[in-house]
């Protein structure tokens, strides 16, 4: 009788492993550099990023946390901060009443404008220097399927792949 856990092959196990490693370590060394350089947290830098790439400088709340897949209330708890620092202000939607826009100020456009050269420089260094022109390809579009994968309109439960794997083994 096959057994039906879905384990990882050895090559898998071993990509699974280094991706959660880097997804551990890379943040936290962002974070950092960030702190070191320019006062920002990892999380300031994704706001405003954000607020900078969008019309306006603006966007709504729940757009925002939807962007960067954060729960609403971790969202406007952080936007305070940010608030307290001058970098971003809360205005009302007029169009509606009951959401807020997330607006970039200039202390926060500079914050960014100054933030920018050096996050990415370290960014290049951890991540992209050490690849050649065809391992960035490869790794762009592994990135990509996964994420395409991730968005995907249907919920992601091990119910249902665990269920289909077990089936696809019984039929072997």
């Amino acid at each position: 009788m096959m057994s039906s856990t879905p384990w990882l092959t050895d090559a898998e196990q071993r990509a699974w492993r280094n991706w959660i490693a880097v997804s551990a370590q890379l943040p936290t060394v962002l974070h950092r550099q960030l702190q070191r350089d320019s006062g920002l947290s990892l999380q300031d830098f994704e706001v405003l990023v954000n607020l900078t790439e969008t019309a306006g400088q603006r966007a709504r709340v729940a757009d925002l946390a939807t962007t960067l897949q954060w729960e609403r209330s971790r969202l406007s708890h952080h936007i305070k901060r940010m608030e307290s620092r001058g970098l971003v202000v809360r205005e009302e939607c007029v169009e509606d009443g009951r959401g807020a826009y997330v607006v970039l100020t200039e202390t926060g456009l500079t914050a960014i404008e100054s933030a920018a050269p050096g996050h990415a420089r370290t960014v290049n260094d951890l991540v992209f220097s050490s690849l050649t022109e065809e391992e960035l390809e490869g790794f762009t579009r592994t990135v990509e399927k996964v994420l395409a994968h991730l968005n995907e309109p249907v919920a992601h439960t091990l119910v249902p792949n665990r269920a289909r794997t077990s089936t696809q083994k019984e039929s072997s």
